[in-house]
């Protein structure tokens, strides 16, 4: 004979309803965990012949305007010891081409290269641009040595939203 509790009857479920609650659990569990995380800034790539490197940006403000004092704070890093995120370095050789792609969501926005910090190309809404590696480390352009450092700037018309730096080295 089986005894119930006082007041009701026992609740017995099957075990595919107890998989069921299981599963159910885990994937709440999951989705709690996801909340919590934050969202990775888009990703900007720069490709020389087989050799790609992406960066998440040097300057973000979640997609929001950026304050021009945090703006060219980013932009005197120079890929030595600084603040924010790593600028990362590519060694070009000046006969190659240099392709920069970015993630649709800085195309939505518009884009423009910076070289040291000064347009370089017109706004773009593309996602993928090319320039001769030979522009990086010509005089006539602003260059200046044997390093450059390439910025992508993210600006919606009226602010900049976004800024990832590479810094390219002359491959002799």
């Amino acid at each position: 004979m089986t005894s119930l509790p006082r007041g009701g009857a026992a609740r017995q479920f099957s075990p595919a309803t107890r998989r069921g609650f299981a599963v159910l659990g885990a994937v709440s569990a999951g989705l709690l965990v996801l909340s919590a995380c934050d969202k990775p800034t888009p990703v900007a790539t720069v490709t020389i012949g087989t050799e790609s490197v992406n960066s998440e940006a040097t300057c973000w403000n979640g997609g929001s305007k950026i304050d021009e004092k945090q703006l060219q704070q980013c932009l005197q890093d120079k890929g030595d010891a600084g603040e924010g995120a790593e600028v990362k370095t590519v060694k070009v050789d000046t006969e190659a081409e240099v392709h920069i792609g970015v993630d649709p969501e800085i195309a939505e926005k518009g884009w423009t290269i910076l070289m040291n910090g000064q347009p370089l190309t017109d706004a773009s809404e593309k996602t993928f641009r090319t320039i001769p590696g030979s522009v990086f480390f010509n005089q006539q352009y602003g260059a200046s040595g044997n390093s450059t450092v390439l910025s992508i700037l993210e600006n919606d018309g009226s602010s900049a939203t976004g800024l990832w730096s590479f810094k390219l080295e002359k491959d002799s």
